[in-house]
């Protein structure tokens, strides 16, 4: 059985499309990627698979349970959204064991102090006084406290500092190592890359492609800035497009193997070269939409 299934399905605001003709799933025990700029329909997908939205037409499934059948399923799924809300009067540790009471977890206090401790939070200030970043903490926490066989992840990093981010990737390869599969919605690609198994690519509300990550790193884009000691017509690489030159300074987008660009990189007369990773945007206009 799988742990996700999206099934042709989708969801309009009046005449607004929220995504359309969703259909992939996503394995147990997989680490599977959502990804798509802001505003391509990843949150709207996640909500209506949850069953909080209901869908215009079509289903998806959680663990086997329809979208119309989500409070059984919800009982087993840890949910972690974009933006968090909570009660402003509770203490963090009166959240979080109250959440524990929802689930029937008698005694949570020892696992609640465990997990706050390794992400620095603070149990007793009150969730109000807390920082953007501080909540967010409280959040994952909630989302796993419950030790839930499915993590739906929507844009989780957001307000953590380096340091703990690198914390929260570690607790999930941990929880994946124990066979808890994960949903992780970003738009950020280098926390796909370290994460995810197979990823689904989604723009302006429908599925553009759904690749395995080595796959999506063979075709990845990279923007490359170089300076030659003299000016000379530059033979470009295979692979390269966009190519803009100023004297001996030249920029050009590449899609292809890295290791195709690295060699020819090492056969030029170079001052300096700079390369970067585009965002999801410049990836899907130059490489999905061709």
């Amino acid at each position: 059985m799988n742990a996700i299934e999206f099934q042709n399905l989708s969801k309009f605001y009046g005449k607004h499309r929220g995504v359309e003709s969703l259909s992939f799933s996503v394995k147990k025990g997989e680490v599977f990627g959502f990804i798509g700029p802001n505003g391509a329909g990843k949150s709207t997908a996640i909500r209506t698979l949850l069953g909080l939205l209901q869908p215009t037409s079509g289903n998806a499934k959680i663990l086997g349970h329809e979208v119309g059948d989500g409070v059984k399923a919800r009982t087993k799924v840890g949910y972690l959204p974009s933006e968090v809300n909570f009660y402003p009067e509770m203490t963090s540790l009166e959240l979080l064991e109250y959440h524990a009471g929802l689930y029937g977890i008698a005694d949570a206090t020892e696992k609640i102090e465990e997990l706050a401790a390794y992400f620095e939070l603070s149990l007793e200030r009150p969730i109000d006084d807390l920082s953007y970043g501080n909540k967010k903490k409280c959040a994952i926490i909630q989302s796993v406290l419950h030790e839930p066989e499915l993590l739906i992840l929507d844009e989780p990093t957001g307000g953590l500092d380096p340091l703990m981010q690198n914390r929260f990737f570690e607790l999930l390869e941990s929880l994946n190592d124990k066979g808890v599969t994960i949903f992780f919605s970003s738009h950020i690609l280098s926390e796909i890359q370290r994460m995810c198994d197979r990823a689904a690519i989604i723009r302006d509300g429908k599925i553009t492609a759904i690749e395995d990550i080595t796959s999506l790193l063979s075709k990845q884009m990279k923007k490359v800035r170089l300076v030659l000691k003299v000016e000379v017509e530059l033979a470009l690489p295979a692979g390269a497009q966009n190519h803009h030159c100023t004297g001996a300074k030249h920029s050009f987008d590449y899609v292809g193997p890295t290791a195709a660009l690295i060699t020819w990189l090492s056969k030029q007369d170079l001052v300096d070269v700079v390369l970067t990773e585009p965002d999801l945007e410049s990836i899907f206009m130059n490489y999905y939409q061709r």
